[in-house]
């Protein structure tokens, strides 16, 4: 219970569809709501293999390069807390945000029309960036037995079930949600993320530092 609690609290922060919610809203302005519909079908779609494929073959990828699960804790950490201090301040989130560079390599506008945002920028790295990454390799790396797997599964079907309500419905919710509203809920899930995010580099640095403990 206390790692479903946990998974969930830390992936929600992260994958949060209320955050994404206007950005959503705002790359998807102009759009009929059966195309921003199906956007977000293609949304949901991308989002589920991704994350699926890294929480299966995350540590193993991680193997290959020699890093351990612990040292993936302390990095992986040490992000979201980067991501949660970005949260408390109102700031962009920065490392689910492009590069100069890559906002400089934007296609025209007829390319736009034609190639959905879909996977690029929305599901990758909006939604799946850093920190759920992260987050993904992490805890798949605590799973311990079947109700392990099954606590994994589960929270990660119902954030994939969220996402796709709000952004299925983002029209509708949008008109629902103040900016005050936002504002407090990304404080909020700013705060829980820090703690998390404090709590896994420590349980790494014990780990791999026993003298700390």
């Amino acid at each position: 219970m206390m790692f479903a609690a946990k998974f969930m609290g830390t992936l929600f922060a992260i994958m949060n569809p209320f955050i994404n919610l206007p950005i959503f809203l705002a790359m998807t302005t102009g759009q009929s709501l059966s195309d921003q519909r199906a956007i977000a079908v293609q949304v949901l779609t991308y989002t589920s293999i991704m994350c699926v494929v890294i929480a299966v073959a995350g540590n193993a990828i991680i193997g290959f390069f020699g890093i351990s699960i612990n040292s993936f804790r302390i990095a992986g950490g040490l992000v979201l807390l980067g991501i949660a201090f970005s949260m408390l301040n109102g700031h962009p989130i920065t490392a689910h945000e492009r590069g100069d560079h890559e906002k400089t390599a934007e296609s025209t506008p007829a390319e736009d029309a034609e190639n959905s945002i879909a996977f690029y920028p929305m599901t990758f790295p909006l939604i799946v960036g850093p920190g759920t990454i992260a987050t993904l390799i992490i805890y798949a790396g605590q799973v311990r037995g079947a109700p392990d797997y099954v606590a994994f599964a589960l929270v990660l079907i119902a954030l994939l079930v969220a996402l796709f309500v709000v952004l299925y419905f983002a029209s509708a919710i949008g008109k629902l949600l103040s900016a005050r509203m936002r504002v407090v809920m990304t404080r909020l899930m700013g705060m829980i993320l820090a703690a998390i995010a404090v709590s896994m580099v420590v349980e790494g640095l014990k780990i791999l530092l026993p003298g700390l403990g």
